[in-house]
């Protein structure tokens, strides 16, 4: 599968902003799908994950902001950030994998799309 993220920018302290991901393939619904970021000079850290079902986990610090969802139909993964704040500043990637055992580890997901640049301004 190949994934393709969009939807990040620039956005102050407070604000929202929804982030994207088109996957090509047809089977996309069969796929564990996740959120990781990446900021600078820091490793690639968990955000969220939702499963062939819709079953979904959060990392504690965006739990309560962030929504992640799906749309099998539309071969899509969205990620719905609200309250953001500076330490939300990184590049936002989606992964995919047909199983995963544990969501927040990075080496688990076998497809990666290219990230895009989130900054969050205080």
């Amino acid at each position: 599968v190949q994934l393709q993220a969009s939807g990040g920018g620039l956005v102050q302290a407070g604000g929202s902003l929804g982030l994207s991901c088109a996957a090509s393939g047809p089977t996309f619904s069969s796929y564990i799908m996740a959120w990781f970021r990446q900021a600078p000079g820091k490793e690639r850290e968990f955000v969220a994950g939702i499963s062939w079902t819709g079953g979904f986990t959060y990392a504690d610090s965006v739990k309560g902001r962030f929504t992640i969802a799906r749309d099998n139909a539309k071969n899509t993964l969205y990620l719905q950030m609200n309250s953001l704040k500076p330490e939300d500043t990184a590049v936002y990637l989606c992964a995919a994998s047909r199983t995963v055992i544990r969501y927040l580890k990075a080496t688990e997901y076998d497809y990666w799309g290219q990230g895009t640049q989130v900054t969050v301004s205080s």
